[in-house]
């Protein structure tokens, strides 16, 4: 059942604190529409978060030795 805003002005911190402990999303209805606050998914730090990627299959410097000529139009049309 949602609440009208002036119970969340009210009791926001009180509020808030049920979604973080329960999960359970809270709606609000304000000018004839729903608002719902919800729990996020806690997320890792980003490091934590990353995927290996193989991005550079052999040499890296041979990368440096390229010629990259065709590719280059020197920042023209783009």
């Amino acid at each position: 059942m949602p609440i009208n805003a002036s119970s969340l002005r009210k009791n926001i911190y009180r509020l808030l604190d049920r979604v973080l402990r329960t999960g359970k999303p809270l709606e609000i209805e304000r000018n004839g529409k729903r608002l719902k606050v919800v729990r996020s998914v806690e997320h890792g730090k980003r490091l934590e978060r990353l995927v290996p990627h193989d991005c550079i299959k052999g040499d890296p410097e041979d990368l440096v030795h390229m010629d990259w000529s065709d590719e280059w139009n020197g920042g023209r049309g783009l």
